[in-house]
């Protein structure tokens, strides 16, 4: 067993680059996970740098000073922050509080519809499963708005700590773009010596991963405002509210799309009933999910690593386990890391485990 053990970490543990980035990952995981809830400012901060860092150099590609783009990029940066804060969240709060009244007539309403199913389909469906199924909506739809309301209440108390990150988080992405130089510098001191692994790693991964994150946030706002408009056209309620949903569930591939299939579908249902306008609102639905998938996502990811549907489904499963949001939205650049690093890993050679095995055996004889 010793000897397996020793062959095994001889094969995979050798070479000094695999030892570095072993180590440089390891430290990297341990800091986020005990961590990362004290550090949550400075590592959102990072990512939304590490975001508007593309623009940064597409203006000092076209001339301009390093601290005059920063600055361009870091204004239009706070400009939208401001316009999400002030303009679209009272108006996204406006519309849960809505939504959130109206849900005892929706219950309502749902509940008439299913005590006509015994009647419609008594040979399939009797009446006392029915009023267990009412029984249920009720219980779920009570403790849904006792979850909303004490929510409401804890995040009373949160709101100090939600202000200091508005002011802190800005504030760091602008001095992680402006002194990225000096950064990174003080940041390679205190790498191992031997990262040559880890350089070629990060090089390629900064590539994949800068196209997937800045794609993504692409396909947010594209998915979101065109839903929205869509939603807003065809006169359906809570337009706004459905439009961000649907823009956000892009971020979780395949699951988000069925999830906000459902309350798509249900306000659509309570609002119109089985007519042509709750046909239309589905049809619409279908026709932006479907240009996303087939037409949007091979345009923004063309470049993308191919992975597997179950491969995603369990990356998106633990790394948002473990780290909440910023884990399912990361989850395909890990699990294109996880896969880049398995690739890259370097390995003794069978010979020279061999000899190392006859050197062992001469000695010991």
């Amino acid at each position: 067993m010793n000897r397996v053990l020793a062959r095994w970490y001889q094969k995979y543990f050798s070479d000094p680059d695999g030892v570095a980035l072993a180590v440089v990952l390891m430290f990297g995981f341990l800091i986020i996970y005990f961590m990362g809830h004290m550090l949550a400012p400075v590592l959102g901060a990072l990512v939304l740098a590490y975001l508007l860092e593309g623009l940064v150099l597409t203006l000092q590609h076209w001339k301009l000073p390093r601290l005059l783009a920063v600055t361009i990029v870091f204004v239009v940066f706070m400009a939208f922050l401001l316009f999400i804060l002030f303009g679209l969240m009272p108006l996204l709060s406006r519309q849960v509080g809505e939504l959130v009244n109206e849900l005892p007539r929706m219950v309502m309403r749902g509940q008439e519809t299913l005590l006509r199913l015994p009647e419609l389909y008594p040979t399939l469906v009797s009446e006392e499963e029915v009023r267990k199924v009412m029984r249920d909506i009720g219980t779920y739809v009570r403790e849904m708005v006792q979850n909303i309301a004490s929510f409401s209440l804890a995040s009373i108390t949160g709101i100090f700590t939600w202000v200091v990150y508005l002011v802190l988080v800005p504030v760091l992405v602008f001095f992680f773009l402006k002194d990225k130089g000096r950064i990174m510098s003080w940041t390679s001191a205190l790498l191992p010596a031997e990262r040559k692994l880890t350089t070629q790693i990060w090089r390629e991964m900064n590539v994949q991963v800068g196209n997937y994150v800045r794609g993504k946030f692409v396909e947010i706002l594209i998915v979101g405002v065109v839903s929205y408009v869509t939603f807003a056209i065809m006169g359906l309620n809570y337009a706004m509210l459905l439009g961000a949903l649907v823009g956000l569930s892009v971020i979780i591939p395949y699951i988000g799309a069925v999830v906000i299939t459902v309350p798509v579908l249900l306000i659509g249902f309570f609002q119109w009933g089985w007519g042509a306008e709750f046909g239309y609102i589905a049809i619409a639905y279908l026709i932006i999910q479907t240009l996303d998938g087939n037409v949007l996502v091979p345009l923004l990811f063309s470049e993308a690593v191919n992975l597997h549907p179950v491969a995603i489904i369990i990356s998106v499963l633990v790394f948002g386990g473990l780290w909440g949001f910023w884990g399912v939205f990361f989850a395909i650049p890990l699990a294109t890391l996880v896969a880049a690093v398995i690739t890259a890993w370097p390995r003794a050679s069978h010979s020279v485990l061999v000899g190392n095995d006859h050197t062992e055996q001469a000695v010991s004889e």
